[in-house]
């Protein structure tokens, strides 16, 4: 296949998964094929997934990724964990961004700062798809500066553990599909924390569903909450935001996977479209283009990978993550914009699937900390002591 030659020598230089997780990307691949790549277009149209695509995405184990055994997970590694990410995106994007949120987020934050309680309750379902998560932090005032959270809870007197939360949520991928959302949101007048709030009560009123130029799929919502009840889950600002970091790298990867598929596109159309009696792959211009293209592709990959195994062996991988979630982000909107135009006017239309992975592509410039933030940090970590 064009993406095997593609990144053919990465997989030597980069420490192996086992038989287990390498079984389980061939599944994937396979799940991919035939339950997700045949299907973006017609979930694009209807700006949403099947509510049968989550129990589907539980049984083949994409929910479960991250979760230790004992709660219904598979406990893969962060490599396997991006790769899988990776080659969800070459299928579907918005599903890829959903599935790389929902592990390294939501399903990792009830496993690490849940109680045992909040575990028996939620966790195995979530991991099968019979309970669908979100993860709330950005609000109409709180984006890349997420300290600006203006959402209050309020201890529910005689009730342990419980809070009221009052405020507005915004951008919230699958928000409008969630039946459990992790929300983050102010105890105190520089304190903050997580809660565990389910979607079906009186307090969860949505404003309004967010259509989105790409990823049209994903359930983007605004929603207002008033006195939501919701189960707080000890933990401080820091730790929860901490998870962004491996979820960076899901989102690198989704971004790789969408550069792969736009050159894969490319290529083959390259191959077979000819002008002035020669093929366009014959042509210098787009030579260039593919070879920029494969490089960029190429070097998004190592990064990325380089981030995972950083993570599997307990290594800060604060300037990893950037690095990789950068790059790749980066990559991919050059990679879909150097497709559209090697297809021409056919690139401008749903003829080929170029222009909707530019439009895909787009995000990931955006989500989990925009390209601004990601320099921000890269440049602190430089700059440290």
């Amino acid at each position: 296949m064009v993406t095997e030659s593609l990144t053919q020598g990465i997989d030597d230089m980069i420490p192996l998964i086992n038989a287990d997780e390498s079984a389980f990307l061939d599944q994937v691949r396979a799940f991919v094929a035939s339950e997700v790549l045949p299907f973006t277009r017609d979930w694009e149209n209807a700006t949403a997934f099947p509510d049968e695509i989550w129990p589907k995405l539980g049984k083949a184990g994409l929910l479960a990724m991250t979760v230790a055994k004992e709660w219904g997970g598979r406990d893969y590694s962060c490599r396997a964990y991006v790769e899988a990410c990776r080659e969800l995106a070459k299928g579907d994007p918005a599903l890829a961004m959903n599935v790389a949120a929902i592990n390294a987020l939501v399903a990792a934050h009830i496993e690490h700062f849940g109680s045992d309680a909040q575990k028996e309750k939620y966790l195995r379902a979530a991991t099968e798809g019979h309970v669908k998560l979100a993860w709330g932090l950005t609000e109409p005032d709180a984006g890349s500066d997420a300290r600006r959270v203006q959402t209050h809870a309020t201890p529910i007197e005689g009730e342990a553990g419980w809070y009221h939360l009052n405020g507005e949520k915004m951008f919230i991928t699958n928000g409008g599909k969630a039946d459990l959302i992790v929300m983050v949101a102010r105890t105190g007048e520089k304190e903050l924390s997580a809660f565990l709030m389910e979607t079906n009560q009186p307090g969860f009123e949505l404003v309004q569903r967010i259509h989105t130029v790409g990823v049209k799929a994903s359930n983007t919502v605004h929603f207002k909450l008033t006195n939501a009840r919701a189960w707080h889950t000890p933990c401080t600002f820091e730790q929860a935001i901490s998870l962004l970091y491996r979820g960076r790298l899901g989102i690198a990867a989704m971004a790789v996977g969408i550069a792969e598929k736009a050159f894969e596109l490319a290529l083959e159309y390259s191959q077979q479209r000819e002008q002035f009696n020669r093929r366009l792959c014959d042509m210098q211009s787009v030579q260039n283009m593919l070879a920029d293209s494969a490089m960029e592709i190429e070097a998004a990959r190592l990064l990325l990978l380089k981030g995972a195994s950083l993570y599997d062996a307990g290594k800060d991988v604060v300037k990893a993550s950037s690095y990789a979630k950068l790059y790749a982000s980066e990559t991919a909107n050059r990679v879909t914009n150097r497709a559209i135009q090697i297809h021409g006017g056919r690139g401008m239309t749903d003829f080929s699937l170029v222009e909707k992975l530019w439009r895909d592509a787009k995000l990931t410039e955006i989500g989990e900390g925009c390209s601004e933030i990601q320099r921000l940090v890269i440049s602190k970590q430089l700059l440290k002591g």
